[in-house]
């Protein structure tokens, strides 16, 4: 396993985009300024911070709706073989709100809450298979 990134859940990307990109310097990944979403990295190092927005993934997991009331942010870990690690899981007394499922055309996901209910999005990057 893998730690892919701390995400934070946005209501004003626009404003985020040009915090983290301007603000505090680190190099956007790909330039979307206006989102919905963003992975920021410093000059060195592998570890990046990322910004989405938050009705994105309100339309995955319904409870996030438009404000933010609690989930400030998203855990991804990144997995080799996302329906096989599920089911270990799960079976070890997780429960997932959501998936395995499709996020992109270059990604699969599944989302879970830790006891305290943060957010954890599992991920299988598609573009890693031959």
């Amino acid at each position: 396993m893998e730690l892919a990134q701390v995400r934070l859940l946005v209501s004003d990307f626009a404003a985020c985009y040009h915090f983290y990109a301007e603000v505090l310097g680190l190099k956007p990944q790909s330039g979307a300024a206006q989102g919905p979403y963003e992975k920021f990295s410093p000059a060195t190092g592998s570890a990046g911070i990322a910004i989405q927005d938050r009705s994105m993934m309100a339309a995955v997991i319904g409870e996030l709706g438009d404000l933010a009331t609690g989930h400030r942010s998203l855990v991804v870990l990144r997995v080799d073989d996302l329906d096989a690690y599920c089911e270990q899981i799960v079976s070890r007394g997780a429960t997932l709100l959501h998936g395995p499922a499709p996020m992109t055309e270059r990604m699969r996901v599944a989302h879970l809450k830790d006891p305290e209910g943060n957010l954890v999005e599992l991920q299988e990057w598609l573009l890693l298979r031959g």
